[in-house]
């Protein structure tokens, strides 16, 4: 430690860093503090007093133990540590008095409340108030705010520990929430009653320890008691969020944040958070075969037979994989199709990600390596609406004194940037003005990648990262393109050779990619997802497969970090797990397989590739530059350009519909002079 300071806390002595704030060393020492306003991520702003402690020697009075440093605290005059008391008759006297006057307003409305059973306020009464009140005054009321269709509103519950100002204003980035009055008239509203203009509000929800802020979608449909949990893997974008997903029953009712401290600390998305309830809608839920033109139900042996004699008729087979496949069905998918002498790819989105050289698709820098970083360089990206948990991990680094620099398509970035234009010449300048600095950082997006001057554009980016002495990251828009690079499902030449003269495609999931129809001489399709998506419409087949709350499998984030998802939930109907249906297939195709077994599965791809056996890790890339190519004349394009409507579960959401008719109608609204 830089700064060693002994103290001793209720009796016992111990050495923390003197930066440490009291509330810190007493967790550290392991005494839990009560609190409502303090937290961790955010600034702190001392205000709700619950945290008092005793310190000595000092005034006769208690301290509140967010807003004081060890350093600040003198030692005795005989040169002995000082002490802190957390549970003497002053700080309890104190505590009782704090929680007596946050219940002097607050209702009475905890069995209608949806914060019930996992309330702060609720727990901290119980544990430090005490069981009587004085006051028989009228309560309070305040008007309730609308903040959109994401957010729940019940402000006289509101205690104004103002967590969700802080957050909306240091780590999502907007100024759309702030506190009024004074004593009794104080209120937390929004700027002239505006919605929240953000992709990561709904995480004032868990920020809040009261019942004001809390969930609109799941309001009023089960208790947190009732609900079986399960910690799992987000795949609405590349991240890889750590996530917890409650069920009831055989029905997803809301997804929560888990804390991953090198992936998304303890923050989700919007998109990531409310997607639930696309999971019920538009599902496949059993086989279908298209006869005389129309898609018929069917049983599953007659569309394994139908897909069997496609793939046995075909003169060029090809495999596409999606952007939410599980590393595992896309390895049985590269074994099924290319011992049917067909190829598999990717990149349907035709992003130049080079084969085989993990640096250049994936890069060498760790997501948490953002939060330190002198200087970072955005390439054909906007992290707001590609990674907006991320994106809030560079806005740490600004705040903290990072210079960013940002090529490419215009972008609503929420923190100072030099944006320099959407022209490939602007990659070329930022490699040539380019100086070696301390800790930079090159982030490259999928919209630098896309088109013909992909590689050309990669290449000067490894240039770049080389020039600065720094690290690069691949940011991905697709959960699964990771790790099906990792297997190396990809066809050289890329989709475009994939899909030329190819008669029967087998797609797995792959919904953002256009197929020529059938009767313009388009290709048989046999397609197996969960969503009655683009995919499905176009199919000649259709397979239903699991949801990825409805199946364990790997998924590798954008930083080459393998994860593992677990089953929250079944798939409905007769729908199976992906995997095992490309197993039934290879036994009807008279390739079996070698696997009976998820494990079994996994044992042959730990073994192809080594590196998916270290879950949780981020392996280091061995640096492969690509020789320096000069991109020709032309411009970048957003990689996403609806944030809300960017994968099949995503469409098939009637919330996330709404957010996106919202967005565009606030975009396209004409701003009125105030």
């Amino acid at each position: 430690m830089a700064d060693a300071r002994k103290i001793i806390i209720d009796g016992e002595e111990h050495e923390v860093d003197g930066a440490m704030t009291l509330i810190q060393a007493c967790e550290e020492a392991g005494i839990e503090i009560p609190r409502f306003c303090y937290h961790e991520r955010l600034s702190i702003a001392g205000n709700c007093r619950m945290c008092l402690v005793e310190v000595q020697p000092g005034p006769p009075k208690p301290a509140a133990s967010c807003a004081m440093q060890v350093k600040d605290m003198r030692p005795f005059p005989d040169g002995s540590p000082p002490q802190v008391k957390t549970n003497s008759p002053m700080v309890k006297k104190a505590r009782e008095g704090v929680m007596e006057f946050l219940l002097i307003n607050h209702p009475l409305d905890c069995p209608i409340c949806d914060q019930g059973g996992e309330c702060d306020l609720q727990d901290q009464a119980i544990a430090y108030g005490v069981d009587f009140s004085r006051f028989r005054e009228p309560k309070r009321a305040v008007d309730d705010i609308d903040l959109g269709p994401l957010v729940e509103t019940h402000m006289t519950r509101c205690i104004s520990c103002t967590r969700c100002v802080r957050f909306t204003t240091e780590v999502a980035g907007i100024t759309q929430m702030g506190q009024t009055g004074r004593g009794e008239d104080a209120e937390i509203t929004t700027y002239l009653s505006g919605t929240l203009d953000s992709n990561m509000q709904g995480n004032i929800i868990d920020l809040c320890p009261v019942g004001a802020l809390t969930s609109k979608p799941y309001a009023f449909t089960a208790r947190p008691w009732e609900l079986a949990k399960t910690e799992t893997i987000d795949v609405m974008d590349a991240l890889g969020s750590s996530i917890r997903v409650d069920t009831k029953g055989r029905e997803v009712m809301r997804i929560l944040p888990r804390n991953h401290d090198g992936v998304n600390e303890e923050w989700i998305s919007d998109k990531t958070r409310f997607v639930w309830d696309g999971l019920r809608r538009q599902r496949l839920d059993q086989p279908y075969v298209r006869r005389d033109g129309r898609l018929r139900p069917a049983t599953w042996p007659e569309a394994l037979s139908a897909v069997t004699d496609a793939i046995r008729g075909a003169k060029k087979l090809t495999g596409l994989v999606g952007d939410l496949v599980p590393v595992e069905a896309a390895f049985a998918l590269k074994q099924l199709v290319e011992g049917q002498g067909g190829t598999v790819e990717c990149r349907t989105d035709g992003a130049s990600l080079p084969a085989g050289n993990r640096s250049a698709y994936v890069g060498t820098a760790r997501v948490e390596d953002i939060d330190t970083a002198k200087a970072i360089y955005l390439i054909g990206t906007d992290p707001t609406v590609e990674a907006p948990v991320l994106n809030a991990r560079i806005r740490k680094a600004y705040l903290a004194g990072a210079q960013v620099r940002h090529a490419g398509p215009e972008a609503e970035l929420t923190y100072e940037a030099d944006k320099m234009g959407a022209g490939n010449r602007y990659v070329m300048r930022m490699v040539n003005e380019a100086e070696p600095t301390e800790d930079a950082i090159v982030i490259v997006g999928q919209g630098a990648l896309h088109g013909e001057q992909g590689e050309a554009i990669l290449s000067q980016a490894m240039a770049l990262t080389e020039k600065l002495g720094g690290k690069m990251l691949v940011l991905h828009t697709a959960a699964a393109r990771v790790g099906a690079m990792d297997v190396d499902a990809t066809t050289e030449g890329g989709i475009e050779a994939a899909m030329d003269g190819a008669d029967v495609v087998y797609n797995l999931g792959a919904d953002e990619i256009q197929i020529t129809p059938r009767d313009a001489g388009g290709p048989f399709v046999i397609y197996q997802g969960s969503h009655g998506d683009r995919g499905a419409h176009r199919a000649d087949v259709i397979l239903p497969g699991a949801a990825y709350t409805e199946e364990q499998g790997l998924f590798v984030n954008t930083e080459g970090r393998p994860q593992l998802a677990l089953r929250a939930g079944f798939a409905p109907g007769e729908a199976k797990e992906n995997w095992a249906i490309l197993r039934a297939l290879s036994g009807e195709l008279g390739a079996t397989q070698p696997w009976d077994s998820l494990p079994q599965l996994r044992q042959k791809l730990v073994e192809t590739v080594p590196l998916l056996k270290r879950v949780d890790e981020v392996p280091e890339n061995a640096w492969t530059p690509l020789a320096p190519v000069k991109p020709g004349s032309g411009q970048m394009a957003p990689a996403v350009t609806d944030f809300w409507l960017t994968n099949p579960i995503a469409r098939s959401s009637a919330l996330m519909a709404e957010m996106s008719a919202r967005f565009k109608a606030r975009r396209q609204g004409a701003m009125a002079a105030e």
